[in-house]
């Protein structure tokens, strides 16, 4: 079964990964702490918020009554997603990968990338909604990172294949988790 659906959703808003990693490492977190915890935006956490919950990821807590200090925790279907979002923060964490992993169609590309070497046609045509400039500057922004390596292959005409880098393959028996 392929991952790919989930990926997309989950990587539609920057902040969702490293929300539900820390709503379950500390198995709840107040607004205010869990902005500070990012370094994120009051409005991309609001907005990231606001879409986990319509995903029925993320809930408010119904035992934390206080109106302006919400609380969120993880829902049930939230809690089996979130081992993998832990892992994948720490490793892009630990990659220092964070500005780049985090973007909306990085970790999506991988996947498809990782799962075995991609021309771009076949990587656009996996990535239903992404624009071939999205593609065109995510797969350079990654090549970059050493996330995903492009190799151009001596054809006539000359063609290019991207494969996961050295980054990339560390991410990707991750990302397949999720």
């Amino acid at each position: 079964m392929s991952r790919l659906p989930t990926l997309l959703t989950l990587f539609r808003r920057r902040w969702s990964v490293p929300i539900i990693a820390q709503l379950a490492r500390a198995e709840g977190e107040r607004f205010v702490p869990l902005v500070n915890t990012l370094g994120a935006s009051e409005e991309a956490v609001r907005e990231t918020l606001a879409d986990l919950m319509e995903l029925g990821w993320v809930m408010p807590n119904p035992g934390y009554g206080h109106p302006l200090r919400p609380e969120y925790v993880l829902t049930r279907r939230g809690e089996r997603l979130a081992p993998a979002c832990i892992a994948l923060d720490d490793a892009i964490e630990t990659l220092n990968l964070r500005p780049v992993a985090l973007r909306r169609w990085s970790m999506p590309v991988l996947y498809v990338v990782g799962e075995g070497a991609s021309r771009f046609s076949d990587i656009a045509r996996r990535l239903e909604g992404i624009t071939d400039r999205a593609l065109s500057l995510t797969l350079k922004d990654l090549d970059a990172a050493a996330v995903v390596a492009r190799r151009v292959l001596d054809d006539r005409p000359p063609r290019s294949v991207y494969e996961a880098g050295d980054a990339g393959r560390v991410l990707w028996p991750v990302l397949a988790r999720v």
